[in-house]
């Protein structure tokens, strides 16, 4: 199971989401927050923080950084793909975004984000995490790795464990 993050840049007036295109590997395609693989010995807010930095070139503290729920995600056809995710939210950061050469980030106003562009999972439980909400779920994929098999997700009162 790869531990990791994901994290998604809101600014507000007007609210808007920082996603990125991912241009390569897992996820090919699709657009995305921020985040990715753990390194050994790494927690989540390090890792999170260093993904954000690498992928897009913007700098967050561990700080800012509200925690917004923790999803697994199982494939059962191709199991190297099984995460254990992490999400956050980010409302202040320093920089301006930048390419990199795993994505390419796009602000889109929260109600335009391309949720036909994007993991099937996305748009169950990602509106609520744009709202403010914690959210806690489990996502099994079947045989073509993309569509969503079957799913659980709740709300969550506080960080999940």
């Amino acid at each position: 199971m790869v531990r990791a993050t994901i994290c998604f840049l809101i600014a507000e007036s007007p609210r808007r989401v920082l996603l990125g295109l991912k241009k390569r590997g897992f996820g090919e395609g699709k657009y995305n927050g921020f985040g990715g693989k753990l390194a050994d010995g790494e927690d989540v807010r390090a890792a999170a923080v260093r993904e954000v930095r690498e992928e897009c070139g913007l700098e967050v503290s561990p700080a800012d950084l509200v925690p917004a729920g923790r999803l697994t995600f199982f494939f059962p056809f191709r199991p190297e793909f099984d995460h254990d995710v992490h999400i956050f939210r980010v409302h202040a950061w320093r920089g301006e975004p930048r390419e990199s050469e795993e994505m390419r980030p796009k602000w889109f106003p929260v109600g335009e984000i391309p949720y036909d562009r994007m993991w099937q999972d996305d748009g169950h439980w990602l509106p609520a995490v744009l709202e403010g909400e914690v959210v806690e779920g489990e996502f099994t994929f079947a045989a073509d790795n993309e569509t969503i098999a079957r799913f659980s997700l709740r709300p969550l009162r506080s960080e999940p464990s």
